[in-house]
């Protein structure tokens, strides 16, 4: 049995917000801060590792109880789902779902099915089933704003940020899909097993938000 708490990080801006809120807190995460190619770090004088890992393989390392805790965004938790608790909004990485498409269109009062291009299939169902409409969803890789200036799809439902890009290819938000921010999960078994360092590790998150 492992006798290290592991929390998994969101490789990138959530890692680096993590790591800031770990320093303030007085964690020692030098190492971290140096140039590596690692991927697992012991934090000095704890018994916390740290894993850096993409979005999804954070929710898939808690799920399956090999990290105990994990910092991931929202728009990961609602796109993949899992079985872990949510259990804090640590309040950065803010940015929103949006149901955006060409200036002056719309995607309701229409006859037929309106198609939709997103990188979350999941959540653009999910946003639509709860208007009780149907859509016909194409999942897109990569720039989704071309899908309605190709002609492709009616609207796209991606995170938005400032809306730059939007603007600048001709697009605009109808609506707000959901708020996203960074928000802490915690293996089901683990929350039981570590209930108080997982906690104290929670607490620490917060008030390095505090202390920043």
């Amino acid at each position: 049995m492992r006798d290290t708490i592991r929390i998994a990080l969101t490789k990138g801006r959530l890692e680096k917000k993590t790591l800031a809120r770990m320093k303030a807190a007085g964690y020692d995460i030098s190492e971290l801060e140096s140039p590596s190619r690692k991927l697992i770090f012991r934090l000095p004088d704890t018994n916390i590792e740290v894993v850096l890992a993409k979005a999804a393989d954070v929710i898939t390392y808690v799920e399956h109880g090999v990290c105990d805790l994990g910092v991931v965004g929202k728009d990961t938790i609602m796109e993949k789902g899992g079985s872990f608790y949510e259990m804090v909004d640590l309040g950065f990485g803010k940015c929103r779902f949006a149901l955006a498409t060409k200036k002056g269109k719309t995607v309701y009062g229409n006859y037929r099915t309106p198609v939709i291009a997103t990188k979350y299939p999941e959540v653009t169902r999910a946003f639509f089933s709860r208007k009780n409409m149907d859509v016909e969803t194409i999942k897109i890789e990569g720039s989704v704003e071309l899908a309605p200036l190709l002609e492709l799809a009616d609207a796209i439902v991606d995170i938005v940020e400032t809306g730059s890009t939007l603007k600048e290819n001709g697009l605009e938000v109808i609506e707000d899909v959901a708020p996203i921010s960074a928000r802490v999960i915690v293996n089901l078994a683990s929350a039981k097993m570590n209930k108080t360092a997982i906690q104290r590790i929670i607490s620490d998150l917060e008030r390095g938000g505090e202390e920043q």
